[in-house]
């Protein structure tokens, strides 16, 4: 009988190890690859915007008329993005609960980005991660 309870006692620590530490580092994981493919799936846009800005030498209505059609990820679920007529990218992924924002500037007739994320955890360094 007190082996069997020592068995139990065993089996419920390894469950809470499983359920305290397994599962949530699984889940950043997770989390972490979503939000690359939402920084990624932003590379499009943000190449017709850069274009635009430039030659223009403003950013002011440089993502009008750039679309990004939504993805469906079977891994991450649906990705979607949005820009804005200044150029600033949004996408969000609902099941991982991750939004970004990638916002153009011009600097001496060339654009570049800055990326801003949530979770701060989950982004890729190139998004404010760590």
């Amino acid at each position: 009988m007190r082996n069997m309870l020592l068995g139990v006692a065993v089996l419920a620590l390894i469950a809470f190890i499983v359920v305290a530490v397994v599962l949530p580092q699984m889940a950043g994981s997770e989390s972490r690859e979503a939000a690359q493919a939402l920084v990624a799936g932003a590379n499009g846009a943000k190449g017709q915007v850069a274009a635009v800005a430039e030659k223009a030498t403003s950013l002011a209505g440089a993502g009008k008329g750039v679309k990004l059609a939504p993805r469906n990820d079977p891994k991450h679920g649906e990705m979607k993005w949005i820009v804005e007529d200044n150029g600033t990218i949004r996408g969000w992924n609902a099941k991982n609960a991750i939004e970004i924002a990638i916002t153009p500037h011009l600097r001496g007739g060339k654009v570049d980005w800055s990326c801003k994320g949530y979770p701060n955890d989950a982004m890729p360094a190139s998004c404010g991660g760590g």
